[in-house]
């Protein structure tokens, strides 16, 4: 028996012993009673009061030991999360700590996990970022829509929806790297955007051109640079997303460049200056015209120029 429980039992049966002795009118009513005090073991000797390694079938009566399974999750280092044996103190086998709260009708429940074993929550998909984007892919048709109108306003609305696509694209980028709210999807329809916006321009350009002598001459020189653009961002696209199956080392060479910066620049200022030439209240029409067909070969040249740059990057990086 454990020296604690002798001690204790000692202390009790004194007690009872005092309060059998003592008369009636001081103690009526006692509160231990001859009979349980008689089933209580008398102590151990004093040589025999040591710890044993196995408690007895009389000190289990009063003190149950833990046994090998009342014991799991219990280590040499306790609240050590698992550092001496597999399971730590207070662990669920799982690794996120618990703790036990009040039994409730006799049944004993686990609290949540803390906040450090919950999951991180996914990132949010409609970013401002993003959101400015997909404005960009709703203003296409907006954009078709305006060019075909008749009306005094039908050009200057079609240059203010370009003119807002291309400070969105710039704004958008602006925004997610400064704030960190980029996201993979906005990061996947940001050039979609971009090339959908350029595209239907240039194709409604080639469509109905300006009646000048300039292009009426030469139907030709929008037509040139719109294929060759077109062509570039169609190879670009299929070789990106090649290189996204391959090595990082690929992927790093078609990142995009200053050179690709600057052919946007150029590209964005030259359209913008060709929608904005089909005001018929502007007063210099062929200023307007030559200048924005300037930008659109330089334009084009810059987009193929970038086109080479890149493969030939990919074409060194295969041959090592």
């Amino acid at each position: 028996m454990p020296p604690s429980v002798a001690t204790h039992a000692s202390l009790l049966l004194k007690a009872a012993a005092a309060a059998a002795a003592a008369p009636s009118h001081l103690h009526p009513k006692p509160f231990f009673s001859p009979r349980a005090a008689a089933r209580i073991p008398p102590p151990p000797p004093a040589a025999a009061r040591r710890l044993p390694a196995t408690a007895s079938p009389a000190a289990s009566r009063w003190f149950r030991w833990p046994t090998a399974a009342s014991a799991r999750g219990l280590c040499s280092a306790p609240h050590s999360g698992g550092g001496g044996c597999g399971e730590g103190m207070g662990s669920d086998g799982a690794g996120a700590r618990r703790r036990r709260v009040p039994a409730v009708n006799g049944v004993a429940k686990e609290a949540p996990p803390t906040p450090s074993s919950v999951p991180p929550a996914p990132p949010r998909l409609l970013t401002l970022p993003t959101v400015l984007t997909i404005g960009r892919v709703a203003a296409v048709p907006l954009l078709i829509s305006t060019f075909y109108m008749e009306g005094p306003w039908a050009a200057t609305a079609t240059t203010g929806i370009f003119l807002a696509a291309a400070v969105t694209d710039w704004l958008d980028g602006y925004i997610a790297r400064k704030m960190q709210l980029g996201t993979p999807f906005g990061a996947f329809l940001d050039p979609v955007a971009d090339k959908l916006m350029v595209a239907a321009t240039l194709v409604l350009l080639c469509t109905k051109p300006l009646e000048i002598s300039m292009l009426r001459d030469g139907p030709w020189l929008l037509t040139v640079p719109a294929i060759a653009i077109i062509g570039r961002e169609i190879t670009m696209s299929a070789v990106r997303e090649w290189a996204a199956s391959q090595s990082s080392k690929v992927l790093e060479a078609v990142a995009v460049s200053n050179l690709g910066k600057w052919k946007t620049a150029t590209q964005m200022t030259a359209l913008t200056l060709l929608l904005a030439s089909r005001d018929p209240s502007l007063p210099a029409q062929d200023v307007l015209v030559t200048s924005g067909v300037v930008l659109l070969y330089v334009s084009a040249g810059l987009a193929i120029w970038s086109l080479v740059v890149y493969m030939r990057k990919i074409w060194r990086i295969l041959l090592k």
